[in-house]
């Protein structure tokens, strides 16, 4: 039993507080039909937990059409990095477009361009529309880290969290000194639940998630990569194509992660057990 006043989160999951969760999030769903194909494999054979869509890109549709009731939450989108690659929002948000025709390319672009209140709206309607085609919306997490890293775009994600009920995904405690604002505390003070610890993961994770599971600390902690299949579509608009296929096979066809996944006595969730407690407590 912790014998301190507040209780873990692992234990107000209804775990012992030594135990250690394990989130393996896939991101980037709806943004290729390769992404689609390989993130569904990994839910459905592989080891991933948890999926984020971005609602925003043209395959988010045909996501849609082939969910089943996964862990999927919403991957709030408001950048479209790629060179020849573009998607915009859905919603008449004229601060939310560069002059190519899409999303800014850049965090800092759309963090000196953008309008708070087309940003509120526009994540708002991505949130709205992955419910209206059927996703049971399981969490919200932000692309590039949009959202996460200055106060005002904070203050949105928080917000959208509170509204929908829905819990987040949260940077490190060790960033707030270098952002500059206490946002693990903020979100908290609104009854929104987030994992204990996050782990940043390039495309191609396997070696980064290898070192977090040889010493994965007690708490839930998040791991996310990147799937896709290969495809002569994700070869011609993702340059980092090549990672994105092997983080496919790393969650499918690899022993070496189950294994490690065992060894590190990770116990695998997914998302939904966060937002099942945060609509509990908030009901309490």
């Amino acid at each position: 039993m912790n014998d301190g006043t507040a209780l873990t989160l692992a234990e107000r999951l209804g775990y012992r507080p030594d135990d250690r969760l394990l989130i393996v999030n896939c991101d980037d769903l709806g943004s290729t039909r390769a992404a689609n194909v390989a993130v569904y494999d990994a839910l459905r054979h592989g080891v991933a937990t948890s999926a984020s869509l971005m609602v925003p890109c043209p395959w988010a549709r045909d996501a849609a059409a082939g969910y089943r009731g996964e862990d999927v939450g919403v991957h709030l989108t408001l950048n479209s990095e790629w060179e020849t690659y573009r998607w915009g929002p859905i919603t008449h948000s004229p601060s939310l477009l560069d002059g190519d025709g899409g999303f800014p390319r850049t965090v800092e672009d759309v963090w000196d361009h953008a309008d708070i209140e087309e940003v509120r709206k526009e994540l708002r309607a991505q949130v709205e529309r992955a419910i209206y085609w059927g996703f049971d919306v399981s969490h919200l997490d932000s692309h590039m880290g949009t959202l996460q890293l200055r106060p005002e775009f904070f203050d949105v994600y928080v917000e959208l969290a509170v509204d929908f009920g829905l819990p987040l995904r949260m940077a490190g405690r060790s960033g707030e000194r270098t952002i500059g604002f206490p946002y693990r505390r903020l979100a908290a003070e609104e009854g929104v639940v987030y994992p204990d610890h996050f782990v940043l993961c390039p495309v191609g994770a396997r070696r980064r998630i290898e070192r977090v599971l040889f010493d994965l600390r007690p708490g839930v902690t998040e791991v996310y990569l990147h799937p896709a299949v290969d495809s002569d579509e994700l070869r011609s608009s993702h340059p980092d194509w090549a990672g994105r296929v092997e983080d496919h096979a790393y969650l499918t066809s690899d022993p070496s992660l189950v294994d490690l996944v065992e060894r590190a006595g990770a116990i695998l969730v997914g998302y939904r057990e966060l937002r099942d407690l945060q609509r509990a407590e908030s009901k309490a």
